[in-house]
């Protein structure tokens, strides 16, 4: 999530078979509240399209009393994408917006210009205790959409198209695929599926953008004879289609896009084409200069007080 300063994944020891141009399992780093496993950015592999963070939260179990508190923090020229495979998030924005998310639903957040959020348990399931299980990915914006107005937007899992057929299922959570087209709209072009076969069953992954990832969430995959289990980011080579297997019932998220215009720098939450524009929403945050969260004023994550400047996301990513 966007508030774990989780270090950079380590690339897995094994070689890539030819459709598989890198192999990233994420590091898996106990936060106490849960387990988060970082896929992107990596030392290896900073972006896939505009996805340029790929967060895994939990699977965590909450007893009574217990739950996530990510308190307000800001985000710039960036939009977050949240999904769930189980339990239930309450956001909240200094738009007024507060949405409790929900598996097989989105949440969309658009920061532009500048938006502050926070992420918590709410009452009634931290009396009733909960799983929680779910993905928190970040896509930049392009230069010409970096400083437009933030926006929020909620779709209902019954609001995202699925292809069910032949022990294949697939939740269309952005873009176009299995004769179906998702109603969220991204900034730029952008593929984003959730996925899972019946064991023995297999799918094909066209090569319908240039940058193309899969990250596996449950069971096992097969990749042209080769198998890939749970937690493991699969970099496809660019223009290649692909078959995926299912050796057991499996699960995996297809997502990828075109590449960006230009390259993103990245520090804390903050993502942009120019750096001094970090700089810029540093100093804001640190001032206090941002719009508050209505219903959550009280709390805030202070700026990290951490060396270093917004790195280039290419080569090495800077985390507070």
């Amino acid at each position: 999530m966007s508030y774990s300063p989780t270090p950079d994944p380590a690339l897995g020891d094994r070689d890539t078979i030819n459709a598989i141009e890198t192999l990233i399992v994420p590091r898996a780093v106990d936060l106490g509240e849960m387990e988060v496993r970082r896929a992107l950015p990596s030392t290896k592999r900073q972006m896939v399209g505009p996805f340029i963070f790929f967060d895994q939260m939990g699977p965590a179990e909450f007893l009574t009393d217990q739950g996530i508190d990510v308190r307000p923090h800001p985000h710039i020229n960036l939009a977050t994408l949240t999904y769930l495979f189980e339990g239930e998030i309450l956001h909240r924005d200094s738009l007024g917006t507060e949405q409790a998310i929900r598996p097989g639903a989105v949440n969309w957040m658009k920061a532009g210009k500048g938006i502050v959020h926070s992420e918590r348990t709410s009452d009634q399931k931290r009396k009733d205790g909960q799983r929680l299980f779910g993905l928190q990915t970040w896509l930049a914006l392009p230069e010409t959409q970096e400083e437009t107005d933030p926006d929020f937007i909620h779709y209902g899992a019954d609001e995202l198209p699925v292809f069910d057929s032949d022990g294949i299922t697939a939740r269309l959570i952005a873009g176009e695929a299995f004769g179906k087209a998702s109603k969220l709209k991204t900034a730029s072009g952008a593929l984003y599926g959730d996925i899972s076969l019946q064991a023995g069953r297999q799918v094909p992954i066209d090569a319908t953008y240039e940058e193309r990832a899969l990250y596996t969430i449950a069971g096992e995959i097969e990749i042209a004879g080769d198998s890939f289990p749970p937690g493991q980011l699969l970099i496809l080579r660019p223009g290649d289609a692909i078959t995926v297997k299912a050796t057991s019932a499996a699960r995996f998220m297809l997502f990828g896009g075109e590449p960006m215009g230009g390259p993103r720098y990245i520090w804390w939450n903050f993502v942009s084409s120019r750096p001094e524009r970090i700089e810029q929403a540093k100093e804001e945050w640190r001032r206090g200069r941002f719009d508050t969260v209505p219903g959550d004023e009280a709390d805030f994550i202070p700026l990290p007080e951490g060396p270093g400047k917004p790195r280039r996301a290419l080569g090495g990513v800077y985390y507070p």
